[in-house]
């Protein structure tokens, strides 16, 4: 394939990814005789911006350890949410390892990318040295992203501490900042606080509070136990409730134990998100909880007459690098043998061992 004839297949290939036409861009991927960097890139951005992010990663390691071909800023800044979707921190480490390397975290896309994917798997130490590595350069994805990931993993503290510092530096926050700034108020049980952020967004920021910003709202007061007050803001929101709104003030009544606004919530639930039978079962809960027998004989019967069946879930595991997926009593991997013989190993040593001393069967793993 001459040379401008792969310059027009990335054109192509970034633009079928753009336009979420990611099987064309598989295709015509395929068809290419000739692949350079910026083949490649376009694939895993294609994939990591439409969802796909385990195959985001496998292209990446394709790419790195199969064809030879050294990433550049683009790529690491494209694989890194990938790593972050999937929890591959052990990738994502190495990948910073190179950028190091290479001189790439001097740029800012790129270390917003590793800030995110540290935040993402919970390594919140990780993500708070690579904020502080940025410095000056730091933009306001920067902020919003170690602010949510404070928020996110309960360190409301140092969450609403990281935001007055940004009010500091002279950056304007945007929608994003508020929902980090709120949620840390949540879990702080800071309400007059979460209050007070949220009617300073019109009216001291000029930014008129989104769906997302209320249904934070909703969960701050249930959280509190002011459930009609939560039911208020549903109400008069100048957008339609979406279910993870109803489902936040289904989730206080569950706490506190009220059926009259649980009984609301799981009517608009059904109506919204049918199939999610879960929320049938957490009012059957609440009916149970409060004595209701007869509710409860309702709520299971109605469950009955949908027979609803749940699609299996797939958990995710990494391992030198590479993620692997398994269902329950999985057998599709190809080593499952060697996993179920290892898993009886450990079942037997756990029934052996006196599981009051942890240390004991932590210490009869590591001779698996």
């Amino acid at each position: 394939m001459p040379r401008r004839d792969t310059a027009v297949y990335n054109a192509l290939l970034s633009a079928y990814a753009r336009c979420g036409l990611v099987d064309a861009a598989e295709k015509l991927f395929g068809e290419m005789t000739e692949r350079n960097v910026v083949s490649w890139t376009a694939m895993v951005s294609g994939y990591a911006q439409n969802g796909r992010h385990e195959a985001a990663v496998e292209t990446f390691l394709e790419m790195w350890e199969g064809a030879g071909v050294q990433p550049n800023e683009l790529t690491v800044s494209s694989v890194l949410p990938a790593c972050a979707a999937v929890g591959a921190m052990e990738l994502g480490t190495k990948v910073e390892e190179y950028a190091r390397g290479k001189g790439h975290l001097g740029n800012v896309f790129v270390t917003n990318a590793l800030l995110e994917m540290y935040a993402k798997c919970g390594s919140i130490q990780r993500a708070w040295q690579v904020f502080q590595g940025i410095g000056h350069r730091r933009d306001l994805c920067s902020w919003n992203t170690m602010i949510m990931a404070f928020a996110v993993h309960g360190l409301w503290m140092e969450a609403l501490a990281l935001f007055h510092k940004l009010r500091m530096t002279g950056v304007k926050p945007d929608g994003i900042t508020f929902v980090g700034v709120i949620l840390a108020c949540t879990h702080g049980g800071l309400v007059d606080e979460g209050k007070l952020i949220f009617n300073s967004m019109e009216a001291d920021f000029s930014i008129n509070p989104r769906i997302e910003h209320y249904g934070c709202m909703v969960d701050l007061l249930g959280r509190a136990g002011l459930l009609k007050e939560a039911y208020s803001m549903i109400i008069s929101m100048p957008a339609e409730p979406d279910a993870v709104i109803w489902g936040a003030l289904l989730g206080a009544c569950s706490f506190h134990g009220n059926i009259e606004l649980a009984e609301t919530a799981v009517d608009k639930l059904m109506y919204l998100e049918p199939q999610n039978t879960a929320n049938l079962v957490i009012l059957s809960n609440i009916y149970a909880s409060s004595g209701k027998w007869d509710g409860v004989a309702q709520v299971w019967k109605l469950l009955k007459e949908k027979d609803h069946k749940k699609s299996a879930g797939y958990s995710f595991i990494e391992l030198d690098g590479r993620m692997h997926k398994f269902l329950v009593e999985d057998m599709s991997h190809p080593i499952f043998e060697e996993i179920y013989k290892t898993l009886d190993s450990v079942t037997m040593i756990m029934k052996l061992v006196n599981l009051e001393n942890m240390e004991e069967v932590v210490g009869c793993f590591c001779y698996l």
